[in-house]
């Protein structure tokens, strides 16, 4: 499951994205979402119960995916089994230092095919208006806008962007 970077980005060599594979990757996982939750809002308790125990998100039938460009993590995301075939996109980032060259989109295209590959009836994101380019990214992908009402209840009080992507 690893997956190249394509024309968007011809300046990067390649970017491989593949399942976190022990504590150094679980250590990136946690750094490069505080990096971008601490720019922009308040890190909350249900970050920390995600970020301090990715394994747990594996554990329960869920995935964590890392993107890597020369060896270093400069992507993740992950993919919460919040029930069997119901899964949540959560905690996706790109370091800055490397925002705008297409990662994102790579990190996005490979969780979607993940979903699938993992049996998910439904897909599903919260976000926050303030992500603007996330929420186009999103968007641009094929998810679409729906009211909170109709997924599951988000933990983050800063959501405020709700998103399905049909499967």
């Amino acid at each position: 499951m690893t997956q190249q970077m394509d024309a968007e980005a011809p300046e990067l060599d390649s970017i491989v994205v593949a399942p976190m594979a022990g504590p150094e990757d679980a250590r990136a996982f946690r750094d490069l979402n505080l990096e971008w939750i601490e720019a922009f809002f308040t890190v909350e308790a249900a970050d920390l119960a995600t970020l301090d125990n990715a394994e747990a998100i594996v554990a329960n039938g869920g995935e964590v995916l890392i993107a890597r460009l020369d060896g270093a993590a400069v992507g993740c995301v992950a993919l919460v089994q919040e029930h069997p075939g119901v899964f949540e996109l959560s905690k996706m980032a790109v370091s800055p230092r490397f925002r705008g060259r297409g990662i994102g989109r790579v990190v996005l295209r490979e969780a979607i095919d993940r979903a699938r590959e993992l049996g998910a009836k439904q897909f599903f994101l919260a976000s926050n208006a303030r992500l603007a380019s996330a929420v186009h990214l999103y968007e641009s992908m094929g998810f679409v806008h729906v009211p909170p009402s109709e997924l599951p209840p988000s933990p983050y009080g800063r959501a405020d962007v709700f998103m399905r992507y049909p499967l």
